[in-house]
């Protein structure tokens, strides 16, 4: 059954910012789909949240897993108006050379693959429709570097190309934006940045901001590399 209220879909929303982020929208009378890969962490979200939310157990960096959460979607609720390709995973802090090829590939898999495969799978019902914002999720180091992290960095500087040759594919109506959220103390940050991860904002004051910025973004913002203010 589709809803006239607007529909936001968020990728890896079962913590971290992804998690604050369904609690502010869902709040704010959105309608709320979702994916990530614990379904336990998923049920217990979907607990606290009004408005009976669609969230389903989903690896991103899995092309058919991605199909088949799109496609229950869709049936659903209807095209999103909104797509936050939120779900990211970091390597252990190490420099390149200690690093295993299945690390590697897992980040990639996930961070950029798996940010393709979402939009392949929403952007037919969303360009049928003429109306729509994708917004992937970057990064400050995604436009900047550090050591350590350079799988990271790779992955993130690929979603800025990417998103910005994707917008301008993207027929009227439509929008692809790239997102740098900050420095948040999520598990990423702490994987990084240890106990001092606790002097940045937590996630969900980080979402009082976020919501509404996200919740405003329409055509115009296509193209654009943006940072919350």
């Amino acid at each position: 059954m589709k809803s006239s209220s607007r529909h936001v879909c968020i990728t890896g929303c079962s913590r971290g910012l992804g998690a604050a982020l369904a609690r502010g929208f869902s709040h704010a009378g959105w309608r709320l789909s979702g994916c990530a890969r614990s379904e336990e962490a998923l049920a217990g979200l979907a607990d606290e949240l009004p408005g009976n939310p669609l969230l389903l157990p989903c690896d991103v960096a899995d092309a058919f897993q991605v199909k088949h959460f799109a496609t229950q979607v869709i049936r659903e609720i209807g095209a999103p108006d909104l797509v936050l390709n939120n779900a990211g995973i970091i390597n252990r802090s190490s420099p390149l050379w200690e690093l295993s090829d299945a690390e590697i590939a897992q980040v990639f898999a996930t961070n950029v693959q798996g940010t393709v495969s979402v939009i392949r799978q929403f952007f037919p019902a969303m360009g049928e429709r003429d109306t729509g914002v994708f917004v992937n999720f970057s990064s400050g180091w995604g436009r900047s570097t550090s050591p350590q992290v350079a799988p990271y960095c790779a992955s993130k500087f690929a979603i800025e190309g990417l998103s910005s040759a994707f917008a301008q594919e993207l027929p009227a109506g439509l929008a692809c934006a790239t997102l740098n959220p900050g420095v948040i103390d999520t598990g990423m940050l702490r994987s990084c940045f240890g106990a001092s991860a606790g002097d940045y904002e937590n996630p969900d004051t980080w979402a009082v901001r976020a919501v509404p910025f996200l919740a405003r973004l329409d055509a115009s913002c296509n193209g654009q590399a943006l940072t919350l203010p």
